[in-house]
């Protein structure tokens, strides 16, 4: 399995992206010849093998046909968009006859290009989810359906090959397992289409908030991170954090426009092969915190009250557990399970309705079987019955204490009947699983 990790110090945008899975050894041409599958015309490629502050790596740059020159060169100029103004993304264009410089588009709209485009599947859905990202998030600043959204940066000619470019890119490396580290962006404004507004920008925030990707600012006074960079990480990247596991077999860089004045504008990109990860079982996890003080001093009917009374408060269960203290003496240990935000309040509890001078407290992580609830029908009446689902297979099948309960006052039976008449019916669930 390929492996791909990306360093975000510097930000990301979608040309970065691209120059950087270039570097790794992306073949331009083949990558030229991909998007012609894509019924947009009036650009051309150029990439090249460049420095930026003493680094070599790639840049990539679309430019409108009618633009003979390279960036820098002749006429061409740095054309800022409205989100992402020449920051990281800076694309070179030209305003002669012949070129497509429509620099906008509905969402409806490249939808129906990639829709009638003959790229693969994988590609084209992969795109589609990428300005999906953005759709919703410019629908939700400005409060449209995405389906009524009208892209502004993003429907230029560029910024659509920056997208499908980068699907294309990562189609051809094999399609790696992408992890980055934590996301960084700059300070001060960015100009856009709704004014002058603070970073990061609001396409940006919001792309990455849908992902619950969090974000940094640093000391650069530059964006660093735009919204197309931002919903290509949304897309592919499974995690953050720093490097982990990661082998420096192919290292790439992919160079930005801007020089920025505290960091390098370069998107380092690490691809490697390693195992596949064991696949995920198909369960529910969280994280419990765990209350324990060992107590030998209360009274069985003081303990009692404690349990029910942290039960009532909201403890996920209280129990405790005979042990030997200091000076074989017996004691007990109690223990509470809580939800990590109610760990100081379940430890302020203990301590003061116990005769506890101290409480342990850890973070430990569940695995559960997903839950499920049935009715079942038996001779006293339905029961509800707790079902414990990994995947299809249904491994625990449970009546519920307190319906058995209930049935059985209702019924005037004892309650053992009822719990095995419901264990019984609960155990074809058992069977047909």
């Amino acid at each position: 399995m390929k492996h791909l990790y990306l360093d975000l110090s510097s930000g990301i945008a979608g040309d970065m992206f691209v120059a950087a899975l270039l570097d790794l050894g992306v073949d331009p041409r083949v990558l030229t010849q991909d998007l012609q599958r894509l019924p947009v015309q009036g650009y051309h490629l150029h990439v090249a093998r460049r420095m930026k502050a003493a680094i070599h790596g790639t840049k990539f740059d679309v430019h409108l046909t009618s633009d003979p020159c390279p960036p820098g060169e002749g006429h061409a100029h740095e054309h800022p968009h409205p989100h992402e103004p020449g920051g990281n993304h800076g694309h070179h264009h030209s305003h002669g006859d012949g070129a497509d410089h429509v620099h906008g588009r509905s969402h409806s709209q490249i939808r129906s290009l990639l829709e009638q485009s003959t790229l693969p599947d994988w590609v084209r859905t992969r795109a589609l989810s990428i300005f999906q990202r953005i759709a919703i998030a410019e629908g939700k600043i400005h409060g449209l359906d995405p389906a009524e959204v009208q892209f502004h940066e993003v429907g230029a000619v560029d910024s659509i090959v920056d997208i499908v470019g980068a699907c294309l890119a990562m189609d051809q490396l094999g399609r790696p397992r992408v992890s980055a580290s934590a996301v960084v962006e700059g300070t001060g404004f960015v100009r856009c289409a709704h004014g002058r507004m603070p970073l990061p920008a609001a396409a940006t925030l919001e792309i990455l908030g849908a992902r619950s990707i969090p974000i940094s600012q640093c000391e650069e006074p530059h964006e660093m991170v735009t919204p197309t960079g931002a919903a290509i990480l949304a897309e592919f990247a499974e995690s953050f954090g720093p490097m982990s596991g990661v082998v420096g077999a192919r290292v790439g860089y992919g160079l930005g426009t801007r020089d920025h004045r505290f960091r390098t504008n370069v998107l380092r990109a690490v691809l490697w092969e390693g195992p596949d990860a064991a696949p995920e079982a198909d369960w529910d996890t969280d994280s419990i915190a765990v209350l324990e003080s060992n107590i030998d001093d209360l009274t069985p009917e003081v303990l009692g009250a404690v349990l029910e009374k942290a039960l009532r408060l909201g403890a996920l269960d209280a129990f405790h557990t005979s042990i030997q203290m200091k000076k074989q003496r017996p004691g007990i240990l109690l223990t509470l399970l809580v939800e990590p935000n109610e760990a100081d309040r379940f430890s302020e509890f203990l301590l003061t309705e116990t005769s506890a001078f101290g409480v342990r407290r850890t973070i430990a992580e569940r695995r559960k079987l997903k839950r499920h609830w049935v009715e079942v029908q038996t001779p006293y009446g339905t029961v509800r019955v707790k079902l414990g689902l990994l995947g299809n297979r249904t491994l625990q099948a449970a009546p519920e204490h307190e319906s058995c309960r209930s049935v059985a006052a209702m019924a005037g039976v004892p309650i053992r009947l009822v719990h095995a008449a419901a264990a019984a019916a609960a155990n074809q669930f058992l069977r047909d699983s």
